[in-house]
């Protein structure tokens, strides 16, 4: 009888997002896509705090591409992480930048094994950071890893 592989959660950062509507080649992308095929053993989530962050950014910046993601965005079938409560922020004042602690804390409450991020500068010196217990990876990173991880599925 085969056995069923664990769920890989997956949580994406605001950046991945918005660069994977954006472009139809690249890392974030891909991850969009294989979102998007609903396959068993991989579960996307985002948090209310980035999809704010998408929304604000779209709007302000791109606003021609605010439908497509509201078209788009229901495929990806991704879990919602509710917003942090503020005590639930506070033990991560000054690890990163205060914009993105929400992120980190969003990673954790979703129980995410991976955090995909395009921010090097402020999450690139949290990749060791034994306190978190999701591996931050970047969009390549994923995918190169992703084939393994899926048991071939892909």
């Amino acid at each position: 009888m085969a056995r069923k592989s664990p769920e890989i959660r997956i949580f994406l950062d605001s950046n991945v997002i918005i660069s994977g509507l954006l472009s139809d080649k690249g890392a974030p992308r891909i991850i969009l896509d294989l979102l998007c095929l609903n396959l068993p053993n991989l579960r996307g989530l985002t948090g209310r705090y980035n999809l704010i962050e998408v929304e604000r950014n779209l709007q302000r910046k791109l606003p021609l591409a605010l439908p497509v993601f509201q078209n788009y965005f229901p495929r990806l079938n991704l879990e919602i992480v509710p917003l942090p409560a503020p005590v639930e922020l506070e033990p991560w004042a000054g690890v990163t930048a205060e914009k993105d602690i929400p992120v980190i804390v969003s990673a954790i409450n979703g129980k995410a094994d991976f955090l995909i991020t395009g921010d090097h500068k402020d999450f690139g010196g949290l990749k060791s950071d034994k306190k978190i217990p999701c591996k931050i990876v970047t969009p390549t990173e994923f995918v190169n890893l992703v084939g393994g991880l899926l048991g071939g599925v892909v």
